[in-house]
């Protein structure tokens, strides 16, 4: 059984029914609120929403890893991957259904 995946269009025609304002109004809205977060990520920010969850830069640290297939060695470079952990509210709401 496939999933689909909740995308940008989706978000917007689920706000635009909920709220009733244009698609066009909604896009906006949400492109503007995505870049605002990206933008706070990139300065290493913690972006915390309430009863949601926090977003988090951590720094990975260069290693080596393995392709388990052919098991030859090449180095993985060090870089930043955004950490999400949710709130309890979130868990809790998960873990109902």
């Amino acid at each position: 059984m496939l999933k689909k995946s909740f995308t940008r269009k989706n978000l917007n025609y689920k706000i635009c029914q909920n709220v009733g304002f244009s698609k066009s109004f909604t896009s906006k809205i949400i492109d503007d609120f995505f870049d605002t977060f990206a933008a706070e990520l990139i300065k290493s920010n913690k972006v915390k929403i309430s009863s949601f969850g926090t977003f988090e830069v951590i720094d990975k640290k260069e290693r080596i890893g393995r392709n388990p297939k052919t098991k030859d060695e090449t180095k993985i470079t060090a870089r930043k991957v955004v950490k999400f952990k949710p709130s309890l509210s979130i868990k809790k709401k998960l873990n109902s259904e």
